[in-house]
């Protein structure tokens, strides 16, 4: 069995589990307090904290892991970073009160930091050679400046709104970051891992090519066919099918979400009837 931890609770959890089912690992029978659960053709689940992935990862106690990655460069652990799942995203940066400065450049030397990221706190600062106190902090850190704890933060955050709730304003950005699917260095597995990480992560590639892409089949005019490789250019261009009808040609082609309004409206435009649009599972190249 080849063992992924997967975050217990939040955004990445929920990500991670539909990631994963919609390549086909599919959580049987998982309790709400159970630790562990199969995903099927080998493969089994792992539900613990987020923070603690790269640990387990590192130390053999799970083959791969989906974290974020502001939690793996905190960890420092050495791992490899097989793929950007492309959600959670988020970004740690430097806060201060709405009053405060505008810049990093301008803190003073002693200037004390709340964080619960201390590891790359530190790297930003000591990159700038910013002499500043980093203070550690377990949770909550936007309260920090309001109560002398500290004269900035470092925190995640997605759109801001809780640092302007809380009277603060983005100075810097130190990492940006997005779930991601770690797993030891192929040298520190058995070949049987190995393998499964190799097929793993084709699978989940193509769940994310397929995530902003539909599949539109049309009818178009035989005499339209010019007109119809400029509307539905696709991955290699459309593929064309002969109907019955000589008059009429069958198209096939994957074109962007953002795409399909356009792409319908230019083919009723050139004669094209019975237009059917659907939802792309997995698209290998």
């Amino acid at each position: 069995m080849m063992k992924i931890a997967i975050p217990n609770k939040g955004r990445l959890a929920e990500g991670a589990v539909d990631l994963l089912q919609r390549a086909g690992l599919r959580v049987e029978g998982r309790s709400e307090r159970a630790l562990q659960a199969s995903l099927g053709n080998g493969f089994t689940a792992l539900f613990v904290r987020a923070r603690d992935i790269p640990e387990f990862v590192a130390d053999g106690a799970a083959d791969a892991g989906i974290t974020g990655l502001d939690v793996v460069e905190e960890m420092g652990r050495e791992l490899d970073l097989l793929l950007d799942l492309e959600y959670g995203r988020c970004r740690l940066v430097v806060a201060a009160q709405e009053d405060g400065v505008a810049d990093v450049s301008a803190l003073p030397e002693g200037t004390r930091v709340a964080t619960a990221f201390p590891r790359l706190a530190r790297r930003f600062f000591g990159a700038r050679d910013l002499p500043v106190e980093i203070v550690p902090v377990s949770g909550a850190a936007e309260i920090a400046p309001h109560i002398g704890v500290a004269d900035v933060i470092v925190d995640l955050v997605s759109t801001g709104s809780t640092l302007k709730t809380n009277g603060l304003r983005e100075v810097a950005t130190v990492l940006e970051s997005t779930a991601r699917l770690v797993a030891r260095a192929p040298e520190g597995n058995d070949e049987i891992i190995n393998r499964k990480l190799r097929e793993l992560v084709p699978a989940l590639e193509s769940v994310l090519r397929a995530r902003d892409k539909r599949y539109l089949m049309a009818n178009v005019p035989r005499s339209a066919l010019d007109q119809v490789s400029r509307i539905l250019p696709g991955l290699s261009g459309p593929t064309v099918v002969d109907l019955v009808d000589s008059t009429l040609v069958a198209t096939h082609a994957v074109v962007d979400t953002a795409d399909v309004y356009r792409v319908i409206a230019d083919l009723k435009e050139i004669g094209a009837s019975g237009i059917l649009v659907t939802k792309i599972e997995r698209l290998m190249p």
